[in-house]
């Protein structure tokens, strides 16, 4: 059995975080807090790895399997996965391999092929004769864009021998370029743009093949993108993952509660459920709890018809349609918003769209199309929105 931890509401949809190669589960301590305020998050060591004991694992779908008897004792049946590196390559495995299992996949820096097998070959039987002390330098230069975090590096050095060796038989073994095609749940894909060990190439490969697959690449990133990048891999999961934060009726209920209008000044009451419901939960999931809780704060008598609308059509009727992913979704919506010069809704869109993945880098380029195609004013304007924004965020970011 792998050592695993659970955090999170108890009756939160599953998540299951899958760590790379040489760490643990410290690996997603940074991304926590926001995955676990919804999610019932379990967290696991790979075999040799943290907790876990040395155990038969040499193949990716050994380790998926071991993945599957940790959920079952757990009562997960189903599950959201993500995972980094080999992770990610056994979130894959089971979604290709095991379908009805997976609710959605998440592979970050993870590829379906790591290279030559020759190579984990060569490196499993460096390992065994000489533990991963050898690996400490090389591995940091893979690892890190910026600083290198001591903690994981400490991890490495104190995984046991045989079972880091069993774990690159694994990647030596494993190639999963022919059933790509059959994974069918939704899968984001992120990449670090300067990952040595996994290239945004490999992602790419990945998103072609999966269908539908959304693709995150992340500038000053390399291998564990989780670390050099915590905030935007954040950003990127929860646009991906279900707004709904727990199953039961029960948990739901105040939720749907809460939409403008379902208790308002004048007394009455909106139906819950359908659109209305749907649309708050995509509106929470875009905006944030905190910008929506303003707004229902604010609604009045008079605005209460206006702001059910809103919830209704716009975030329950196209924000939830699936013809296009939440990030292209954001791309038009900020354009569409310089050209009419609507600053206020602008900054407001501009959050949105680094909860839905896009980096400040990527909102830059759609504000420079947008020049050429809405004005040079207009886009001006919009500039000087955006690095608002983009200045308070990173402030927020950088509080403890």
């Amino acid at each position: 059995m792998l050592h695993y931890r659970l955090d999170g509401p108890e009756h939160g949809q599953p998540l299951i975080l899958g760590p790379s190669l040489g760490t643990s589960m410290r690996l997603w301590e940074p991304l926590l807090p926001a995955l676990a305020r919804t999610f019932r998050v379990l967290r696991f060591d790979l075999p040799g790895h943290g907790g876990s004991p040395v155990q038969r694992a040499e193949t990716m779908e050994d380790l998926a399997a071991l993945v599957l008897e940790a959920a079952a004792e757990e009562g997960m049946d189903d599950f959201h996965y993500a995972g980094v590196s080999i992770g990610g390559a056994i979130g894959a495995t089971l979604a290709a391999r095991h379908p009805g299992r997976l609710r959605s996949l998440a592979m970050i820096c993870s590829s379906a092929r790591f290279g030559d097998p020759e190579s984990w070959h060569d490196r499993a039987e460096l390992v065994r004769s000489g533990g991963t002390a050898p690996l400490l330098e090389a591995t940091a230069q893979r690892w890190f864009a910026g600083p290198p975090d001591r903690a994981l590096l400490d991890d490495l050095a104190a995984t046991d021998r045989a079972g880091y060796a069993a774990c690159c038989d694994a990647l030596a073994a494993y190639d999963l370029r022919g059933e790509l095609a059959g994974i069918a749940v939704p899968t984001l894909v992120v990449a670090g743009r300067e990952d040595p060990a996994t290239p945004p190439a490999h992602a790419r490969e990945l998103a072609d093949g999966i269908a539908g697959a959304t693709l995150v690449e992340l500038p000053a990133a390399a291998h564990l993108a989780v670390t050099d990048q915590p905030t935007r891999v954040t950003q990127a999961l929860l646009a991906h993952l279900p707004a709904e934060s727990t199953e039961s009726t029960e948990s739901t209920e105040p939720a749907e509660s809460t939409e403008p209008g379902s208790a308002g000044p004048a007394g009455s009451a909106q139906p819950a459920g359908g659109l209305a419901a749907a649309g708050m939960r995509v509106r929470r999931k875009v905006l944030g709890d905190a910008h929506v809780d303003r707004a229902v704060a604010r609604t009045t008598a008079f605005t209460r018809d206006f702001q059910d609308l809103i919830t209704r059509y716009a975030w329950g009727e196209i924000w939830t349609r699936p013809g296009l992913d939440r990030r292209t979704r954001s791309c038009i919506t900020l354009t569409a918003l310089v050209a009419r010069g609507h600053l206020d809704e602008l900054a407001m869109h501009v959050r949105a769209a680094l909860r839905n993945g896009l980096t400040p880098d990527e909102i830059g380029e759609v504000l420079l199309q947008s020049a050429i195609y809405c004005g040079v004013p207009a886009a001006n304007a919009a500039f000087a929105v955006a690095q608002r924004v983009l200045a308070e965020t990173a402030q927020e970011d950088d509080r403890p």
